[in-house]
């Protein structure tokens, strides 16, 4: 039987079975006169069919056949009803009575029968909805949110997308707080009996005036891990203990050879040391990564403890580490004239910059200098002597870094300078200022010694034939591919034959995008057709570096993946080719630092709302700015002074702009606004409810468009008005004359 013809059967189905509840109801309160019975004992009057009842149960039993009973997801609204969105993907609608019974992410079972008629109002043909028969998983678990009171009850506001309810938090479950509170809270009962849930208070987070309240929030929110206790590294100390990596007897003893490490000058979990010197055919570069795997290699459950955590997350002010400070910064990272385990990776740079050889091995190290950027960058840059002890190492150092970063700049691609912006915190960790700079030259030193160390781990696991992990990006997504075709054709005709799915094709196509010279930003305006680099235990291309491999090799206590690949390239040393790390928890590793961003962007907003505010309190509202992103409704700019991004909102604006995704632009009949246009804009404020994103207004007369310039007059118009002209002075000169004849 078809959807339609069951519908068609269940509404028919409905129709009699309301007919006949009517009958039945009409007979039990009524005699045939049409009085009320009194004596309800009263035998049915014989008008009702006897056969009434079961014709009621046979209706009531076929109608029921009828109804489709799946499995379904609960999606909340922002209103009182919500959707239950089959496995097959069909959203059914939860009317408000039965969404009191259930929250956002249910797992639930239900029936989808036809929606009853409201009398008065014309519904639509077919239309059904979703009953809820019962509850098979809750989704909600741990959620945050903030205190409010109503007389002498107290409810948390959850603050989750789809639930606009309050939850009732009972008095043993309250824990001490206060309205206005940011907590951390857990369901106590579910509403699926009878609409009530209920909520207790898992942690206290703080109020609004808390110092570095907004990352503990946001970090809750995301579902981040907590900060490592004592109780909770215990076991990682534990197995570090037992280690003794420096008795390693087949690890090579470098620790004469001069390395050493440029990084911030507050930087304590250093993860990298480097050293070059200058070999008749070029220089030797050699970069000495910490090893924690000499430590932790053995515990079988840390694997998925790290994915889980993917990353350390920074945030302004505040640090998540991905290991314990106790293991990271105690045991493993390079510290100044202290011998640690690392893997180390050296390369043989010939003078034009290839790297022709390349080993790696296990080692140990003794950095001989802890170095600061801006201390080097003044040595690189000719304005100081004060690392002359280190003359040699650093000036090879300089040199290979030229000559790899030349090579890349002519073959490979580099990324887009742009300017960044330092933020300086109070106490109260808000925004107290904010500087811009550019990178340092030898933040770009260290960078391309770790780009050629990263391509040297992908090709020696490619080579060995092991499963990764390596970082793929495949340069325009696959599904908009005849967007991108278009997009050229449009804008660069002659690159439009240029394969989109090779490394040389690619790198062709974005470094042409990418010159100064055209009158359009191309290169951003491309952005949107570019895929997300991705995860695989297969080789594949980098498109964003133009690299045939690529993976991360020199963060491993920071980065969840680079201690996977460490893990790896030690297997394959001693010949092992199988996976030494869980490869099943790549995706876990690239949620986790989706849920990272997510958190940090989320703080970053709030900061910035506050920040703002302040300024606006201050008298300083207004701004110069310029696009840097375009959607149908409005853009996003970024602040000239400090760096800061907002929304500005054109619908409603009172004439109507239309969105062109060739040339990324809106406009109407008198402005026009495209990427990296110079706008000017007014802070109006970053509402909660849209998650503390900053919204701007445009200055009055922003945007408009240029005044047409006048039509040339052509030959025939330019005749027409000389003749006029001659004509009308020969009048004129004859009624002169008339007059003075006259």
């Amino acid at each position: 039987m078809s959807k339609k013809t069951r519908i068609r059967f269940a509404l028919t189905a409905t129709q009699k079975f309301d007919s006949i509840a009517y009958q039945l109801a009409s007979a039990l309160s009524s005699d045939r006169d049409g009085e009320i019975r009194k004596n309800p004992q009263e035998p049915i009057p014989a008008m009702l069919d006897r056969n009434a009842m079961a014709q009621l149960k046979g209706l009531r039993e076929e109608l029921e056949a009828q109804n489709e009973h799946v499995d379904a997801t609960v999606k909340g609204t922002q209103h009182r009803y919500g959707f239950a969105v089959t496995d097959d993907g069909r959203e059914v609608f939860i009317p408000p009575d039965e969404m009191l019974k259930v929250l956002p992410g249910d797992k639930v079972a239900i029936c989808i029968r036809p929606a009853t008629p409201v009398k008065g109002k014309q519904d639509k043909p077919g239309r059904t909805v979703a009953e809820i028969e019962r509850l098979i998983k809750s989704g909600l678990d741990e959620f945050v949110g903030h205190i409010v009171q109503k007389g002498k009850a107290t409810f948390v506001v959850p603050d989750l997308a789809g639930l606009s309810r309050w939850l009732f938090i009972p008095p043993h479950a309250r824990n001490g707080v206060a309205p206005g509170d940011l907590v951390s809270c857990a369901l106590l009962r579910h509403p699926i009996k009878d609409g009530k849930p209920s909520a207790k208070i898992l942690k206290h987070l703080g109020d609004e005036t808390t110092p570095g309240v907004e990352n503990s929030y946001c970090a809750a929110r995301a579902g981040l891990p907590e900060q490592w206790s004592e109780k909770s590294a215990q076991p990682l100390v534990d197995a570090a203990a037992q280690c003794q990596p420096l008795e390693d007897a087949t690890r090579l003893d470098l620790t004469a050879l001069p390395f050493v490490s440029i990084d911030a000058a507050r930087t304590v979990d250093i993860d990298d040391a480097l050293h070059a010197e200058v070999t008749t055919s070029g220089w030797q570069l050699s970069v000495a990564v910490a090893d924690p795997t000499a430590y932790l290699a053995d515990m079988e459950s840390l694997p998925a403890l790290l994915a889980e955590r993917g990353t350390s997350v920074y945030f302004h002010g505040d640090v998540i580490p991905m290991l314990p400070e106790a293991v990271s910064q105690g045991l493993c990272a390079l510290a100044e004239d202290t011998p640690r385990p690392a893997l180390g990776c050296q390369m043989q740079v010939s003078e034009s910059g290839d790297i022709e050889s390349f080993a790696f091995h296990k080692a140990i190290i003794r950095s001989h200098a802890k170095l600061a950027y801006s201390a080097v960058d003044r040595y690189v840059t000719g304005n100081s002597d004060d690392l002359i002890a280190h003359a040699n190492p650093l000036e090879a150092l300089v040199q290979v870094y030229r000559t790899l970063r030349e090579r890349r700049e002519n073959y490979e691609l580099v990324m887009e300078e742009r300017r960044e912006y330092r933020w300086m915190l109070g106490d109260d960790k808000q925004i107290a200022e904010i500087d811009s700079y550019e990178k340092l030259s030898s933040q770009h030193l260290v960078e391309e010694c770790m780009i050629a160390a990263n391509k040297c781990a992908a090709k020696f696991l490619s080579a060995a034939g092991a499963p990764g992990p390596f970082v793929v990006h495949q340069g325009f997504r696959q599904d908009r591919s005849e967007e991108a075709r278009t997009f050229l054709e449009k804008h660069r005709a002659e690159l439009k034959d240029i394969p989109l799915d090779t490394v040389a094709g690619y790198r062709t196509i974005l470094a042409d995008l990418g010159q100064t010279t055209h009158e359009q930003p191309l290169r951003d305006m491309v952005n949107r057709l570019l895929s997300r680099a991705v995860l695989s235990e297969t080789t594949g291309p980098h498109m964003g570096l133009a690299t045939e491999a690529y993976t991360n090799f020199t963060s491993p206590l920071r980065k969840a993946l680079d201690f996977f690949v460490h893990l790896q390239i030690s297997a394959c040393l001693t010949g092992e080719k199988t996976a030494r790390y869980p490869v099943d928890q790549l995706p876990v590793i690239t949620r986790a630092i989706g849920r990272s961003r997510e958190a940090v962007a989320a703080a970053d907003r709030r900061l910035t709302a506050r920040y703002l505010d302040k300024l606006k309190a201050e008298g300083r509202s207004r701004f110069t700015a310029k696009v840097s992103h375009i959607i149908s409704s409005g853009f996003t700019v970024k602040l000239d002074e400090n760096g800061l991004e907002g929304l500005v909102d054109l619908r409603p604006e009172e004439e109507k702009f239309s969105f062109d995704k060739w040339t990324m632009s809106l406009t109407s009949t008198t402005r026009r606004f495209q990427l990296l246009q110079s706008v000017e804009v007014t802070f109006v404020g970053a509402p909660a409810e849209g998650d503390f994103l900053a919204q701007f207004s445009l200055v009055e007369g922003c945007g408009l468009k240029p005044p047409k310039e006048p039509k040339p007059e052509d030959d025939s118009t330019a005749l027409r008005a000389e003749i006029e002209a001659k004509t009308s002075a020969k009048a004129q000169a004859g009624a002169d004359s008339a007059r003075s004849d006259a």
